[in-house]
């Protein structure tokens, strides 16, 4: 790939995660877009779960070569090593010669596992003592924009809401013991430290209580409720506890659902989580863009490696229902999506047929990718023109405007991630 080449959109072809929670065949966005992007079919069989765009070494991207070249595709890493202009001086300033920002599309069919991402000085801690399972020295803040309804428990409930769990869900009561429970019960937790430290001490001691124990209050509460069920109509978060227990039996992550917030995001809508908070994908697919990491503390609902003992210590047990981004109108047709990471930032671009919109030079990388539709992509400074379609990925080097137009036949709808825009202010 000739250094020249830096200012032209490069063609991406992407890696796919089969983790057992995804969405299995024509049902998963993953999988169909997967098929688009490298050519090859749908396995009925296997979940399609993640969809990777970005240099992590986990699932890297190739920078397509150019049909006639006789060039190898070579990583999008490898490329971006070689030409480190197209990433604009800034970022390889603050970030070195790589993206920082890692691009990922998921499908959800069952819960994820409970778990949070370790800040920069944790991760750096973890992946010196078991860098087989840590396998960054970095954070990984991140952002999850809904592509259809999506569900996730994320963050505590607020201490009342705390309180009125230890009321109604008598098996958490009766493992945290009868005097425990009516100490917290009776106290007035307004102050911070007395609310957290009350919060930590309940998460702390169910997260890490005897299996044979968890077992027993996990059947013990599902045989409640499916009593009650006859003769009441069971709240949201008592229906999610029975669904989560038809995934994983036995878990205390089933239990542990009481004491998060359960939220549900409209299409469009987005949430930020930032490190050492407390979350679970529940269902259905999102866009995601987080920092370039894969470090993940998991304590539940997952037959992967779990790590009691550093998910409570390391969380922040902030409580309060989380905030939920709209993204903000850059033009009639695309909202940016901003967290407060410097990072990442998405746009989602949603295009009528036969209308255009143009994204302005920047002085860093993006990286585009097509969800639905067709149309044209135009480079300022390139003649050709590219067609664009479902599945296309697409790194934008720094200082290069971009013109989309949708088809004729139908609209287009594209997101595309980049560096936070604060940093170049």
């Amino acid at each position: 790939m000739a250094m020249e080449a830096s200012q032209r959109p490069l063609r991406l072809r992407c890696s796919v995660q089969n983790y057992d929670w995804g969405r299995f065949g024509e049902e998963s966005t993953v999988a169909r877009l997967f098929r688009r992007n490298s050519g090859k079919e749908i396995e009925l069989g296997r979940p399609y779960a993640e969809f990777w765009m970005g240099t992590h070494e986990s699932g890297p991207s190739f920078v397509v070569a150019a049909e006639g070249s006789g060039t190898e595709a070579v990583t999008l890493k490898k490329w971006t090593g070689a030409n480190p202009g197209a990433l604009g001086n800034k970022v390889v300033e603050k970030w070195g010669n790589d993206l920082p920002f890692l691009f990922k599309i998921l499908s959800v069919a069952k819960a994820l596992s409970i778990q949070a991402h370790p800040d920069k000085e944790l991760a750096r801690m973890l992946h010196k003592m078991r860098p087989s399972v840590y396998k960054d020295p970095n954070h990984k803040p991140e952002m999850a924009i809904a592509l259809t309804e999506f569900k996730a428990l994320c963050g505590f409930v607020s201490i009342e809401e705390l309180k009125d769990v230890l009321v109604a869900v008598p098996e958490i009561t009766q493992l945290l013991g009868n005097d425990e429970a009516s100490k917290i019960l009776s106290q007035d937790l307004n102050g911070y430290v007395d609310a957290k430290s009350f919060l930590q001490l309940v998460f702390t001691k169910l997260m890490t209580a005897s299996k044979e124990a968890v077992s027993e209050l996990v059947s013990k509460l599902k045989a409640r409720l499916d009593l009650e069920n006859k003769i009441r109509t069971l709240t949201e978060k008592e229906q999610l506890v029975l669904l989560l227990e038809k995934q994983y039996q036995a878990d205390v992550g089933v239990i542990a659902a009481f004491l998060f917030n359960y939220v549900k995001l409209s299409p469009g809508e987005a949430l930020y989580i930032g490190p050492n908070e407390p979350h679970a994908y529940i269902s259905g697919e999102c866009i995601e863009c987080m920092a370039t990491s894969d470090n993940v503390v998991r304590a539940g609902l997952t037959p992967k490696y779990i790590d009691k003992q550093t998910l409570c210590s390391m969380l922040t047990y902030k409580q309060g229902f989380p905030v939920i981004l709209r993204g903000s109108p850059i033009n009639p047709y695309v909202s940016r999506f901003r967290p407060p990471f410097d990072e990442f930032e998405v746009d989602r671009c949603l295009l009528p047929s036969k209308e255009s919109v143009e994204f302005s030079a920047i002085p860093g990388p993006s990286i585009f990718v097509v969800v639905a539709g067709e149309g044209r992509m135009e480079v300022s400074s390139v003649v050709e023109e590219l067609k664009i379609m479902e599945g296309d990925v697409y790194f934008v080097p720094a200082q290069t405007e971009i013109r989309l137009s949708a088809c004729a036949d139908g609209p287009i709808k594209l997101y595309r991630a980049g560096v936070n825009s604060r940093i170049f202010a």
